[in-house]
């Protein structure tokens, strides 16, 4: 279930709960009980696990690394080198 944060614009009560997508908002301050309190707009939070990605963990495999090529704009065939 998704957490939704939420301040009150009368007191200034901040916090966040977590609701079904499909609830209504939340109107009323815990807090002072005024129908002041509103939801904000947060960064999502999400959670990365595992031990990462590897080049390993795709298909095909590593590609074989191309060969240095000679410094110059020519590729050395000429009589600049």
């Amino acid at each position: 279930m998704p957490i939704y944060e939420y301040r009150c614009s009368d007191c200034g009560f901040q916090k966040e709960f977590i609701q079904k997508m499909s609830d209504a908002p939340l109107t009323t301050c815990p807090e002072c009980g005024k129908e002041t309190l509103a939801k904000m707009l947060s960064a999502a939070g999400f959670q990365l696990k595992g031990d990462g990605w590897y080049q390993t963990d795709f298909k095909g495999g590593s590609k074989p690394k191309e060969e240095a090529k000679p410094a110059g704009s020519c590729g050395g065939g000429c009589a600049c080198h």
